[in-house]
C-alpha cells in the first residue's frame, strides 16, 4: 500500500501512521503549487520528490510523469537526476500530453522504458523502474487492449512493475495482472474506483495499491465545501470536524 503525500507534513504522518513505503503525486504536488497536472516544471518536481524523500525514512516512489521528455535519451538523462533524488523508485508514462496525439507511439514508448532502464541500471541504485500505460486516463477507445499489448512489452523491455492507472473492472484487472506475471501490477485506487478493497485487488494477485492525488483531493474536498459554505451561508459548521491543532503540534514537534 502505498498511499501518496503531497508535501512534507503529508509524508511524515504517513510514516507515523504506520505505512511502510510512500509515493509522490505529480497533480497534489502541482495542486498545492496553484498548477495543472502536469504544469510543474521539471527542476521544480525534482526539488519535491527529493524534500518527500528527505522527510521520511520510508522508501518513495515517484510519480515522474512521461520523464519530462520524448525521446528516449532525454528520458534516460532525466531518470539519471531523478535517481540521484533518493528515490526507491519512479514511473514513466506513455501519455505525451497532446490531445492530437495522447499516446506515445508504441515502438516509441517502448524505446522510453528501455532507455529508463538503461539509466537506471548504469546507476546500480536497485530504482525500481514502474511502465505506466496512460490507455484509460486518455481516453482510449480500446484501453483494456491497449494496456495488455503496451504492458506485456514493457515487462518485457524491462519495467519491474506495471501499472494502468483508470482501470477499475475486477475482470479487467485480474487480466492484466496475470498478463504481466509474474511482474507485479499496481493499480490506482481514488474516487472513481473506491468501491474497491485491499483484501479484493490482493486476491485478485494485485501486488501494489496506491491513490494517486486521491488524498490530496480528499483534502481539497473538504476545504471547499468548507470555504463555499462560509462565503454563500455564513455559517461555519463544517469545521467542525477539522483536523485537533493539539494532535498536529505534537506530531511536527517529534520531527
Amino acid at each position: 500500500m502505498l498511499p501518496n503525500p503531497w508535501d512534507i507534513g503529508t509524508a511524515i504522518y504517513l510514516e507515523r501512521l504506520g505505512f511502510k513505503a510512500l509515493a509522490s503525486t505529480s497533480a497534489g504536488f502541482a495542486f498545492s503549487r496553484s498548477k495543472p497536472d502536469g504544469g510543474v516544471p521539471r527542476d521544480e518536481m525534482l526539488a519535491h520528490i527529493r524534500e518527500i524523500v528527505e522527510a521520511t525514512a520510508l522508501p518513495v516512489n515517484a510519480d515522474f510523469h512521461a520523464g519530462y521528455a520524448d525521446e528516449p535519451e532525454d528520458v534516460a538523462a532525466n531518470v539519471r537526476l531523478c535517481v540521484e533524488t533518493g528515490v526507491a523508485g519512479l514511473s514513466v508514462e506513455d501519455s505525451t500530453g497532446r490531445s492530437d496525439c495522447p499516446l506515445y507511439e508504441k515502438k516509441l514508448a517502448i524505446e522510453r522504458i528501455r532507455a529508463a532502464r538503461s539509466a537506471i541500471d548504469a546507476s546500480k541504485s536497485g530504482v525500481v523502474l514502474t511502465g505506466r500505460c496512460e490507455a484509460w486516463l486518455v481516453g482510449d477507445p480500446d484501453p483494456l487492449h491497449t494496456a495488455l499489448d503496451r504492458l506485456i512489452q514493457y515487462a518485457e523491455t524491462g519495467a519491474d512493475c506495471l501499472y494502468a492507472p483508470g482501470v477499475s473492472d475486477l475482470g479487467e484487472i485480474a487480466q492484466i495482472v496475470n498478463a504481466v506475471a509474474p511482474k507485479p501490477v499496481n493499480v490506482l485506487v481514488s474516487g472513481f474506483n473506491h468501491q474497491l478493497t485491499l483484501s479484493g485487488l490482493a486476491d485478485l494477485g494485485v501486488r501494489r495499491i496506491s491513490v494517486g492525488s486521491g488524498l490530496a483531493l480528499a483534502a481539497w474536498g473538504a476545504f471547499l465545501r468548507a470555504a463555499r459554505d462560509i462565503n454563500t451561508n455564513g455559517t461555519f459548521h463544517l469545521l467542525a470536524d477539522n483536523a485537533s491543532s493539539a494532535e498536529l503540534n505534537e506530531l511536527f514537534r517529534q520531527t
